[in-house]
C-alpha cells in the first residue's frame, strides 16, 4: 500500500522560515531511517504557496489563480510517499518523524489509490495502459 504522508503549512512555512540547521539534520536522519527500511519512495519539501498557482476548472473553463493562498491550515508544506503494509504502519512511522515546524504541526496520511480500487470501471486496457505509462516513468528516472 501507498500512502502521501502531507507535511501541512504554518505560518511561519507559508512566510518561507527556514527549518534550522538541526532540524534538518533531524529529518535527514529520519529520512535515512525510512530509506533503509524500503519504506520512502519519495520526499520534498515544497516551497510556499506565494509562489505558486492553482488552476480553477468550470466546464471547459480554467483559470489561473496566482499564490499565496490564504487559508494556511489547508496548505501542504512537504510531502513524502510511503510504500508500507497499512495505514497503521504508516502512522508508526509517522509518530517517529521529528516535529517538522516551531511549535504545533499536523502531519497528514492518505493511502494512494491502486488499480484494484476501482473495480470494474477499471476495465484491462485501462489497466495495460497504466503499467506502460508506469514502466515509461520508471524506465525515464
Amino acid at each position: 500500500m501507498r500512502f502521501m504522508v502531507m507535511v501541512k503549512a504554518t505560518k511561519e512555512s507559508e512566510a518561507g522560515v527556514m527549518p534550522s540547521e538541526e532540524l534538518l539534520a533531524a529529518m535527514g536522519k529520519y529520512n535515512e531511517e525510512l530509506v533503509k527500511a524500503g519504506v520512502m519512495l519519495a520526499g520534498e519539501g515544497l516551497h510556499p504557496s506565494s509562489k505558486g498557482a492553482r488552476v480553477r476548472f468550470s466546464g471547459d473553463k480554467r483559470t489561473v489563480i496566482d499564490g499565496p493562498f490564504a487559508e494556511t491550515k489547508e496548505l501542504v508544506a512537504g510531502f513524502w510517499l510511503f510504500q508500507v503494509r497499512s495505514k497503521e504502519e504508516a502512522i508508526e512511522w509517522v509518530k517517529r518523524c521529528p516535529n517538522p515546524m516551531q511549535g504545533e504541526s499536523d502531519i497528514e496520511i492518505r493511502q494512494v489509490f491502486e488499480a484494484d480500487d476501482f473495480g470494474e470501471t477499471f476495465t484491462p486496457e485501462l489497466r495495460e495502459a497504466e503499467e506502460r505509462m508506469r514502466a515509461q516513468i520508471e524506465g525515464s528516472q
